[in-house]
């Protein structure tokens, strides 16, 4: 029936088919959609329209009788398909990107803004976006903007609730970026983005269940199952800041100790590279540089933190024993010896989990926050393609 939601389903279903299998034809669509081939060949037609998807003629293979199987797949290529624009606002700077439907980070910029009113911070970003627009995107269809921060987001209505770093409280910031772009945009907290970019775009397993734990300036969280992002009342779900570390005694200014944000965050762990004489200035990437170089205190103070992570991965992986927890946290992200260290403290707490290969990076890497971001804005595309409208160029 007219509006029951099935002709949405059904393209939902095509694309997510496309995109975990493409280049495919119809009729592997059709087995692997569980559609019938007559419903595949009228969404695969809408999503032609729509340019999300294109035919593939050069590999077209005969099909016996009739006309041989033209393959489709997600319309993406070096100078072609919509791409969406990408936007992580994080503390002391922030990324940009140029992604496509594959969630592939085209484009990259990060922007260093610590000494810039906090308040200027959304229309610095937006100009640095237009910008990395215009010299990456050509003449490719935006789809839009995902954007993403840390701490309390509201995605329903775009609304940073709380973000005590940026001094941020019930910012309309979606809206804001909106004026400032013109362009749609989608915000979420980027816990949650990171967790949809692993189901949409990464490991099967993340797929089934994941925990997702972001460890920078701000620490959070986010669990999924079957395709769903927790988010709970008032969209508050994915604070871990004060999780309680085993064995750390650092204080918090909640009043307690061993919080997991006190121990672990960027800040914490840039002062107490001050205190110990590792770099002059309290600068996560004076630490991470002083550690590349070869620095001995350094590199055992980013063990120090793995092991802390891994100590809170271990309380997460009994809590919610998922297929995967997913860590993004920038030593692990540029040394695989950091991860083995959070590793190795997991599996040493943890009374679940004996599998090291359920601790993982984010698939995306470096381009881990381009891709997060960007997610925010196509994972409603997959889960409904036939809502959004395309833009036909860039923005004037």
């Amino acid at each position: 029936m007219a509006g029951d939601g099935r002709r949405e389903a059904n393209a939902a279903a095509v694309l997510r088919t496309v995109l975990a299998e493409g280049p495919v034809a119809r009729g592997a669509i059709a087995r692997g959609s569980g559609l019938s081939p007559a419903a595949v060949s009228r969404q695969c037609a809408e999503l032609l329209r729509l340019g999300l998807v294109r035919e593939l003629p050069a590999l077209a293979a005969p099909a016996g009788v009739g006309r041989p199987q033209m393959p489709l797949d997600l319309h993406t290529g070096e100078l072609a398909g919509p791409v969406a624009g990408a936007l992580h606002i994080g503390v002391p700077g922030s990324t940009v990107g140029v992604v496509d439907l594959r969630g592939r980070v085209l484009a990259r910029r990060v922007v260093m803004h610590e000494r810039l009113p906090t308040d200027r911070i959304p229309a610095r970003m937006a100009a640095e976006l237009l910008d990395l627009i215009a010299e990456s995107a050509g003449d490719r269809p935006l789809l839009g903007v995902g954007a993403a921060i840390g701490r309390w987001v509201r995605p329903a209505d775009g609304v940073v609730v709380r973000h005590d770093a940026l001094g941020w409280y019930d910012r309309p910031l979606a809206a804001e970026l909106e004026r400032l772009l013109g362009l749609p945009v989608r915000l979420d907290n980027h816990a949650r983005a990171v967790a949809h970019a692993e189901m949409l775009f990464g490991r099967p397993a993340a797929r089934r269940s994941l925990v997702h734990l972001f460890v920078g300036n701000v620490v959070d969280a986010a669990f999924g199952t079957a395709g769903v992002v927790h988010q709970g009342p008032g969209a508050g779900a994915g604070e871990v800041a004060h999780l309680p570390v085993p064995e750390s005694t650092v204080p918090c200014p909640c009043g307690r100790t061993g919080c997991l944000g006190a121990t672990a965050s960027d800040e914490a762990l840039a002062a107490e590279a001050v205190r110990r004489g590792i770099v002059g200035e309290p600068r996560m990437a004076d630490l991470l540089a002083a550690a590349a170089a070869g620095h001995r205190a350094a590199a055992e103070l980013l063990r120090e933190r793995a092991r802390s992570v891994g100590r809170a991965v271990a309380l997460l992986l009994d809590v919610f024993n998922p297929d995967l927890v997913v860590v993004t946290e920038q030593s692990s992200l540029a040394d695989p010896g950091t991860l083995a260290e959070v590793r190795a403290a997991a599996l040493a707490h943890s009374r679940v989990c004996a599998d090291p290969e359920r601790i993982v990076t984010p698939h995306a890497g470096p381009d881990v926050l381009a891709a997060a971001a960007a997610t925010v804005l196509l994972h409603p595309l997959f889960a409904d393609p036939t809502r959004p409208a395309p833009f036909t160029g860039p923005p004037c």
